[in-house]
């Protein structure tokens, strides 16, 4: 008799073969001739469960560009699996043909011809036309989102996320949950929860800070296709470390590993057929908590913004990895019988702009949210000649950009910038508008600080985020990516424990050391210290741009890694 293990690695080895994510086929041939959106749609129902998963939108409503990461360094365990394979590497790994569809889509190499070829990416209203295509299919499709979808944007920002909180309402989506959604106040999250929002927000790890008690709803159960199916919400876990506690002082978070256990434990005494965990732990944390966590069928994993074109089996877990800014949706059908999982069919679907028809109903809506802004959205503030991106390990050349502006806007010998995932990317010739500038900067704690620091405080700055990052423990990773430098260089060994990763820190303009006793003129922004003063960041920018007219950036190389 076949084990339920045995199972498995028969449903990954027919995966493998007939291509588990889908996307195989048409990568292939659509190198040679025109994508359709039929192609991109096309997958043949399996089981009697569909999903559909959408993460880190980061409240991008059309279409954009977005490289992905050049440098995505893994440690310990992780290193040279994904998500910490990036470019040719990922291409091989997965068999997608260079200069493909798929290529372009899922790794930075060729971004810029490809792009020219294949046109941007994501935008709600083409979302919102994959989803019905999907539901007209399987009309008891489970449409998921995993958070950081009302920050990110000018006009999120401008609404306190009220224009994706319509949109996400108009699409239908059952349950979500939360990150950067916090950064508002949690008065502003109960007021859209309790008032707004026409599904569940679920975060089984969010407890009430005073009596450490559950505070939103842990889990919401779905009667589809004959079975229960039990999705439980896991909340960014570290957010009173990466975010400003300050706007939340009323929750904790926490991995919380054990709550997470009862919690499948307890829907599966209900009777739940299949455990979905609806997570925005980030790809490694997951993968650990899978591990350990017993009875959870399927982790649909954010915050890392990965797009990973198959499931990553772990145990009896599969866990799915659906991109970011709209880029991506992902399709899981699964057969579940008798209260077990017996095989899945996945797909990630890429978001075409230019393939996939947009949806009337939601590009008018979406036009609606924008219009009350849409002058300031679209001035033209300048022009780059330079790619500018930003997502990788280190500096991209949209933080070069920022640094360059703060240090000159604000008169600092090193600037910081945080090593947030999100941004958006520019192509060489294209405008430089006041939303692409809020693309990459917008938040509700952007002031533009100024002040000193010793050398010695900037090396314990940069150890303590480069630990967020690179411990081998990802229970341990608790930030995004490495913090922007300007004006700074220094060498990192990745490989190191805390306190010995960071050496040889010089001032670029004169290449002098950094004395741990020398103050030093230090600028940066997304400080998480409440009353920070200074202009906010995005007018810091604008001004330096203007100033430009063009942005021409020459290549920066400002951090030696070691240690990989």
């Amino acid at each position: 008799m076949i084990t339920r293990r045995e199972f498995f690695q028969a449903a990954l080895a027919t995966s493998a073969l007939y291509g588990a994510s889908g996307l195989g086929n048409w990568a292939r041939l659509a190198a040679q001739q025109a994508l359709t959106q039929d192609q991109l749609l096309q997958f043949d129902d399996f089981g009697n469960v569909t999903l559909m998963h959408i993460t880190d939108i980061h409240a991008q409503l059309k279409p954009i560009w977005f490289r992905e990461p050049e440098v995505n360094i893994g440690v310990g365990e992780a290193k040279g699996h994904v998500p910490h394979v990036t470019g040719l590497e990922f291409q091989k790994m997965f068999g997608i043909a260079p200069q493909s569809p798929e290529a372009y889509a899922l790794t930075y190499a060729d971004f810029e011809a490809l792009g020219r070829a294949y046109g941007k990416m994501g935008g709600m209203d083409r979302v919102a036309t994959v989803v019905k295509a999907i539901r007209a299919a399987r009309p008891d499709a489970i449409l998921l989102d995993g958070g950081d979808t009302w920050h990110g944007s000018m006009t999120s920002f401008l609404t306190k996320g009220q224009d994706m909180v319509n949109v996400m309402n108009a699409l239908g989506v059952e349950a979500m949950t939360s990150h950067w959604e916090w950064t508002y106040g949690s008065d502003r999250v109960k007021e859209i929860v309790e008032t707004q929002l026409k599904f569940p927000f679920l975060g089984a790890n969010i407890f009430d800070a005073e009596w450490d008690e559950p505070a939103f709803e842990p889990y919401k159960i779905f009667e589809r296709g004959g079975q229960r199916i039990a999705v439980i919400g896991q909340a960014f876990p570290y957010m009173p470390i990466a975010n400003p506690r300050w706007m939340f002082p009323e929750y904790s978070f926490g991995i919380r590993e054990e709550r997470m256990q009862e919690m499948v434990d307890e829907v599966r005494a209900e009777g739940a057929d299949l455990v979905v965990c609806l997570s925005h732990n980030g790809f490694d944390v997951d993968k650990k908590m899978a591990s350990r966590v017993k009875g959870i069928d399927v982790i649909l994993t954010g915050h890392t913004h990965d797009a990973v074109p198959e499931p990553v089996l772990i145990g009896e877990t599969i866990l799915i990895a659906s991109g970011s800014n709209g880029k991506f949706l992902s399709r899981v059908d699964l057969d579940v019988r008798d209260g077990r999982m017996m095989g899945y069919r996945h797909k990630l679907i890429p978001i075409f702009s230019d393939v996939i028809t947009p949806d009337p109903e939601m590009a008018s809506l979406i036009d609606a949210e924008r219009a009350p802004f849409k002058a300031d959205l679209e001035e033209k503030v300048g022009t780059t000649e330079t790619l500018l991106y930003r997502r990788g390990s280190f500096n991209g050349t949209w933080d070069d950009l920022i640094c360059e502006a703060i240090r000159s806007e604000r008169d600092a010998q090193i600037s910081l910038s945080p090593g947030v995932r999100w941004g958006t990317t520019l192509m060489p010739g294209d405008a430089i508008t006041r939303e692409d500038i809020h693309n990459v900067t917008s938040m509700t704690y952007g002031a533009c600080y100024r002040n000193e620091m010793t050398g010695e405080t900037l090396k314990t700055v940069l150890e303590d985020v480069a630990d967020n990052l690179f411990n081998t423990d990802p229970y341990y990773q608790q930030g995004g990516d490495m913090v922007r430098v300007g004006g700074l260089s220094y060498a990192i060994d990745v490989s190191r424990p805390i306190g010995t990763r960071i050496s040889d820190l010089r001032l670029t303009d004169s290449g002098e050391a950094i004395e741990p006793s020398k103050a030093y003129t230090v600028a940066g922004w997304a400080s998480v210290n409440e009353g920070t003063e200074g202009p906010q960041i995005w007018d810091v920018i604008e001004s330096h741009i203007r100033k430009l007219g063009t942005v021409t950036l020459q290549p920066k190389n400002p951090v030696t890694v070691t240690g990989l």
